[in-house]
């Protein structure tokens, strides 16, 4: 049997106002149905206003996956009653998206267009409709039906959470509902497509997975049984681990599109600004390009997606990289502190990346290049040089932390240890070298973490050996 799927993604775009009015876009305010107008409220008599930011939204996205830009462009009436809808109709596009084609993380994309928000329902002892997210900008993109696995898919929509952060459209943060996807999955035991099944509100990328992941399961089961896989749509039991039907599957017609009367169709090109050439040079450094070079430098794959996927952090490093130079050595070091003991020590500390000190922590990943500071060492002083403007190396100095790098000085602390441990000395000579580990280690411990670790080895080494 062979899966075959297809993912639409609505993004809520970080306009400043509604798709069509004045209203401030903030659906997550707190005090219900505060941000909210005659217009968005679809009161009778009221005319809508398009967006140009929002419409300029998409057409950076278009642009940064390859896809073609429309010159004309036209908002089409969507009919379909649901409480949450105060029009019982959207206003989306139909015939005339605003980007076509494009690919993206291998993806084919067959179309990206514009709309607007629902209200948002509540359902506690009464039901009741907060309608401050009604008429926010929802971008909704559309892929071929060209994904096989679960895993892939995953990747597809993490890589457009980043597109749409890096361009900074929209914040996608999933479990806010400003990122949502839909799975469209069928499956097959031919080239043929089969009986496509929607599963909607997949509201993480772990859900995403495992409920595409569910419904193959499913599919093939029913169709191994000689059953046949109904067109419809489903939703995603969280508890019960697996998707349940909520309605037949409309088709096009079912919606009865057609041209908004009430917008003014759109020659985009000759709108100042949208056109091809000025939407694609006002493009920031894309997520792609940023992965190409930080690979070029030696970085681990799961390093480049933490700092790709945390823009302060990314910032830090950018910041290192230009005081090193672009040294890969250094790159390297600062990759391998800030995607392990740094992330680390930001969760625990409650603070932001934007705080780190970039040249601190230069100076710090320079004096261990160096081998004026043990790892250790460095270790132990990220929590205190990170996040304040402190003298790195003054205060190295100042508490005699200088990496102890000459023989005579470490000889009397190897001879010392190895007295006092005559059983680990013996465990060595027995071929034991984990013994070894240990007397470095106590070496370590009696200079502070001032000991060159490899310099201790070596004269343990040598004192045993004679």
């Amino acid at each position: 049997m062979k899966a075959t799927i297809g993912i639409e993604v609505h993004a809520e775009l970080k306009t400043k106002s509604k798709m069509f009015c004045g209203c401030l876009n903030d659906p997550h305010a707190s005090a219900p149905n505060k941000n909210i107008c005659p217009v968005c409220m679809a009161h009778p008599g009221t005319l809508p206003s398009v967006n140009k930011e929002a419409v300029l939204m998409v057409r950076k996205v278009g642009a940064a996956i390859g896809g073609t830009l429309a010159n004309f462009s036209e908002f089409d009436r969507k009919n379909y009653f649901y409480p949450d809808i105060p029009k019982a109709y959207q206003l989306s596009q139909y015939e005339s998206p605003l980007v076509s084609g494009g690919k993206l993380a291998e993806v084919a994309i067959t179309r990206i267009h514009l709309e607007e928000d629902t209200a948002k329902s509540q359902h506690t002892t009464n039901s009741v409709v907060d309608f401050n997210r009604a008429g926010v900008p929802l971008m909704e993109l559309v892929t071929e039906p060209v994904i096989h696995s679960a895993a892939d898919a995953v990747t597809f929509a993490k890589e457009l959470q980043l597109l749409l952060r890096t361009l900074d459209v929209s914040d996608a943060n999933m479990e806010k509902g400003e990122m949502r996807v839909e799975a469209n999955i069928s499956v097959s035991d031919s080239d043929k497509l089969g009986t496509k099944v929607e599963v909607k509100n997949l509201n993480s990328f772990k859900i995403l997975e495992t409920a595409i992941k569910h419904e193959i399961s499913r599919q093939t089961e029913n169709l191994r049984n000689g059953e046949k896989v109904v067109q419809e749509t489903r939703g995603w039991d969280e508890a019960k681990g697996k998707t349940f039907s909520q309605r037949v599957k409309e088709t096009a017609d079912d919606y009865r599109y057609f041209p908004d009367p009430d917008i003014p169709k759109y020659k985009l090109m000759a709108v100042e600004g949208m056109s091809s050439a000025d939407v694609s040079n006002a493009l920031p450094v894309l997520p792609q390009e940023v992965r190409e070079r930080f690979t070029a430098l030696g970085l681990q794959t799961d390093q480049v997606d933490i700092l790709l996927a945390d823009k302060p952090l990314r910032g830090v490093f950018e910041e290192v990289l230009i005081l090193a130079d672009g040294s890969e050595s250094v790159a390297k070091l600062a990759a391998n502190y800030l995607t392990s003991d740094i992330v680390y020590l930001l969760d625990e500390s409650g603070k932001s990346a934007d705080e780190v000190r970039a040249k601190n922590f230069h100076t710090l990943l320079s004096m261990l290049e160096n081998a004026e500071i043990t790892s250790r060492i460095a270790k132990d002083l990220l929590p205190e040089v990170l996040f304040t403007d402190s003298d790195v190396r003054a205060l190295v100095e100042e508490r005699g932390l200088l990496q102890q790098n000459n023989s005579d000085d470490l000889l009397p602390v190897v001879q010392a240890i190895l007295a006092a441990n005559e059983s680990v000395v013996a465990e060595y000579k027995a071929g034991k070298e984990a013994a070894l580990k240990y007397l470095v280690g106590q070496g370590m411990k009696q200079t502070k973490g001032a000991g060159n670790p490899r310099l201790l080895s070596e004269l343990f080494v040598s004192e045993m050996n004679k």
